[in-house]
């Protein structure tokens, strides 16, 4: 039971090291958005339809965010 709790933070905290300027996410609360910046300080700032908010990396979920570009990918696959 340790090793998959183990494996998931491992995960989670490569997919935030990972995040770049322009990536589309989505955060634990459910908002919607596209990178503008990253900060050294460990939070990031977000466009959304509402404007520009400041978020803690650790704000954003890997599943929602990996499954919304997911959908975008094979939508773009479907079309051709």
């Amino acid at each position: 039971m340790i090793r998959p709790q183990m494996k998931r933070s491992k995960n989670e905290k490569q997919f935030a090291a990972d995040l770049k300027r322009g990536d589309k996410v989505v955060t634990k609360s459910g908002m919607h958005g596209k990178i503008l910046d990253l900060n050294d300080d460990g939070t990031c700032i977000i466009e959304t339809g509402a404007g520009k908010m400041k978020f803690e990396r650790s704000a954003i979920s890997m599943e929602l965010s990996k499954k919304q570009n997911e959908e975008k990918k094979s939508s773009v696959i479907e079309r051709k």
